[in-house]
């Protein structure tokens, strides 16, 4: 009996020994392999903490390599949050007593009804624990205590949040002496975005908006984003500006404070991107709009021969640093209280293009044979019981095609577009880029409306392309639509011996890190002299552009420069609109000079103008005499512009000083108000409905509340931190 029962305390000993075995082992291993992050934050003992910073973004230039936009060293403090409530926890207060998370109260709406809830008042504790050392060396500021407990519910210690930016250099070494006694408080030398030139050329650069904390990548303790592009060449090429990200490693002991810097990799910088733009050009563009009272408007200076944007100018503008890094809400509230709205680029935004629109409808003729046709005209086409009256109401008797364009004769147009017939006039205007989007690298641009094509019949499925409609398409009246950017590129088409360009504002692109350089070149889309136009054809065109520009009787006489041995083509464009309930024209101008060898093509489109050549003829004027002051090495002085806010005034004409000369020539010509007798028939559904682009969104600073306010700050007090139980 003896035995057995040895064997049976034997064997009870040994599953004994196997199960504590067992036990221990999976201690061990919970201790040494699943939790071991955990209990390692328990052992004091230094670590490292990864930051993630933004890339350096690349310089915008124009074709010169003149910097339009660029970077300047900002220095920034910023909290990690976590970090701060952790060592809050970790002190004890003046009585000697555990300090615990501060909690507060607040209100919130659920289901309809309102809910006392508490949340972490991480505010509160950043008051009293860190602010008054901040304040003991005269570096403590306000903040919005809102926006950083929004933060800190998000996001936690993983997004730093920004609490001071924009420091003097003297803030940033006493931050730098004394942020190593502060847990959790960092500072950093990052770039911020600078225009130099202020509002110059606004709409074509745009402005940049801090980083989404939305989606955020794994693998980071800290990460802060890359900002990017919200409006102009900021966002279309965002991408490329974009700089590769920095790695900075920081050594921390185990009560979070600061020993060094063990590791860094460097942001790099994004690439440079050269437009085509001419910085001379653009700040003359935009100050003669502005000097001559153009409440709102745009105007153009385009290559013809290559579809190179030399000058984009919307009025009224802004500056895009008042957006850097966001804006504040009073100065966006007169941004976006202002009716003329600033932030839209007019350039490349629809507008009524009047009689513009007689230059593709001469195409049209053209192209199916009608280029020898002539029309009487006795001031007014009949379609039914409605009459359509042309802007010279006793009639311009019989014209051929050359001094139809002269005259800007609306009948010629109408009679020629309904014996086309409607779809070979939209399939024409579709081969010149109307009706569509040009391609052109900057964001929100409107595409135009040509009525009759298939993206019309969608939107107005209830309307029908009638003999009316396709006589006032022929004049660009009624549904039509077209940018000052589509309107220089057909005219483009035309004077360059009949090749279209996408238009272009890019140039190339530089990479300093990888050396890398791409040009942007653009080959021609459409070749009017494969789609049966003639050379012919098209000096027809230009010829009647010339007799509107030169000759008596021609609508464009206030255009013609008066630089010697210069002589141009031009036409003008007065369309029936309406703007914000008040019936009005917008006035155009497009021209191209010179005449034999087309070298420019300056488009200026001006809302609630009078006339095309009473209102935007002498900006034209004005534009090209200053574009050959420059070609003959006439020196501009470029200088940083403050906005201009426009107005709403109508405008009847556009007066230039009597040393200009230009008040005296044409004195008895033709005004070119080709709208004034027109009798529209209106659409059942307004045209205009729906064609302003969609303007873009800044980020707005929050503002300081009473508990980020320095009344709040607590008194200095030295942070004790809490005595360890186990030290000696």
């Amino acid at each position: 009996m003896a035995a057995p029962r040895f064997r049976y305390r034997l064997y009870i000993l040994t599953l004994l020994i196997l199960v504590g075995t067992g036990v221990l082992l999976t201690r061990l291993y919970d201790f040494q392999i699943t939790n071991r992050d955990h209990f390692r934050e328990k052992v004091p003992s230094n670590k490292t903490v990864e930051v993630r910073e933004p890339g350096t973004r690349g310089d915008i230039k124009d074709r010169n390599g003149l910097t339009l936009a660029k970077n300047k060293q900002s220095y920034i403090v910023y909290f990690n949050l976590a970090e701060i409530h952790k060592a809050y926890l970790n002190t004890t207060d003046k009585d000697g007593n555990k300090r615990k998370t501060l909690k507060r109260t607040i209100l919130v709406n659920r289901n309809g009804s309102k809910a006392k809830i508490k949340r972490t008042d991480i505010a509160g504790m950043v008051n009293e624990l860190i602010r008054p050392q901040l304040a003991a060396h005269n570096l403590d500021a306000d903040y919005s205590a809102k926006a950083m407990e929004s933060h800190y519910n998000t996001h936690g210690g993983l997004v730093p949040f920004v609490y001071r930016k924009n420091l003097t250099y003297d803030e940033f070494a006493k931050y730098a002496e004394q942020n190593l006694q502060l847990p959790g408080v960092y500072i950093s030398v990052a770039p911020a975005r600078e225009y130099p030139l202020g509002a110059h050329a606004s709409h074509v650069l745009g402005f940049i908006k801090p980083w989404k904390k939305g989606d955020l990548p794994n693998g980071y303790l800290h990460y802060i984003g890359d900002p990017y592009g919200e409006d102009g060449i900021e966002k279309s090429m965002n991408s490329e500006l974009t700089g590769r990200e920095g790695i900075k490693t920081i050594l921390k002991n185990d009560k979070g404070k600061t020993i060094g810097i063990v590791d860094y990799q460097r942001p790099a910088k994004g690439s440079d991107i050269y437009l085509t733009l001419d910085a001379r050009v653009q700040q003359i563009t935009e100050t003669i709009l502005q000097e001559y009272g153009v409440g709102k408007g745009a105007a153009l200076v385009m290559d013809p021969n290559t579809g190179e944007v030399i000058a984009m100018a919307s009025v009224p503008n802004y500056n895009p640093n008042d957006f850097i890094p966001s804006i504040t809400q009073k100065k966006y509230d007169v941004y976006r209280n202002n009716k003329a709205v600033p932030l839209i680029n007019r350039a490349i935004s629809n507008f009524a293009p009047g009689s513009t629109f007689k230059l593709p409808a001469a195409i049209a003729g053209c192209k199916n044979n009608m280029h020898r046709s002539k029309c009487n005209c006795s001031g007014y086409t009949h379609y039914g019981n409605i009459a359509i009256g042309c802007w010279k109401t006793t009639g311009h008797g019989t014209l051929g095609l050359a001094e139809s364009i002269q005259r800007s004769c609306n009948p010629y147009f109408m009679n020629i577009a309904n014996k086309i017939g409607y779809r070979k006039m939209v399939k024409t205007y579709q081969m010149l880029g109307l009706g569509k989007q040009s391609g052109i690298r900057l964001p929100r641009e409107n595409s135009g409306v040509v009525p009759g094509s298939n993206r019309w019949k969608k939107r107005y499925p209830n309307e029908k392309m009638t003999d009316a409609y396709t006589g006032m398409m022929s004049i660009g009246q009624g549904y039509s639509q077209a940018t000052p950017l589509q309107v220089a590129s057909f005219l483009s088409t035309i004077v360059n011996g009949g090749k279209y360009y996408q238009p272009r504002i890019i140039h190339k692109t530089k990479n300093e890190l990888t050396k890398k350089e791409t040009l942007y070149s653009q080959k021609h889309q459409i070749n009017l002299l494969q789609e049966g136009i003639s050379k012919q054809h098209l000096e027809t065109i230009k010829y009647g552009m010339r007799l509107a520009a030169n000759a008596p009787g021609g609508t464009a006489g206030r255009a013609k420069p008066n630089t010697p041995g210069i002589i141009i083509g031009a036409k003008t464009g007065t369309a029936q609109t309406s703007d914000r309930g008040i019936k009005t024209h917008v006035a155009w101008t497009a021209a191209f000079a010179p005449y034999n060898k087309p070298k420019y093509v300056v488009v200026v489109a001006v809302k609630r103008g009078g006339s095309g050549g009473k209102v935007a003829a002498p900006l034209v004027k004005l534009i090209l005499e200053s574009i050959f002051e420059i070609e003959k090495g006439k020196k501009v002085t470029l200088k940083k512009t403050q906005p201009y806010e426009g107005h709403m005034n109508l405008i009847e004409e556009t007066i230039i000083p009597e040393n200009s000369n230009i008040s005296s020539l044409f004195s008895d010509g033709e005004t070119g108000n080709e709208a004034s007798a027109v009798r529209i028939i209106k659409p059942k559904i307004n045209p205009n409905a729906g064609t302003i682009p969609k303007k873009p969104e800044p980020s707005i600073t929050p503002e300081v509340d009473p508990r980020g306010s320095s009344t709040t700050r607590q008194r200095p007090n030295i942070i004790k931190p809490r005595r360890n139980p186990n030290s000696n």
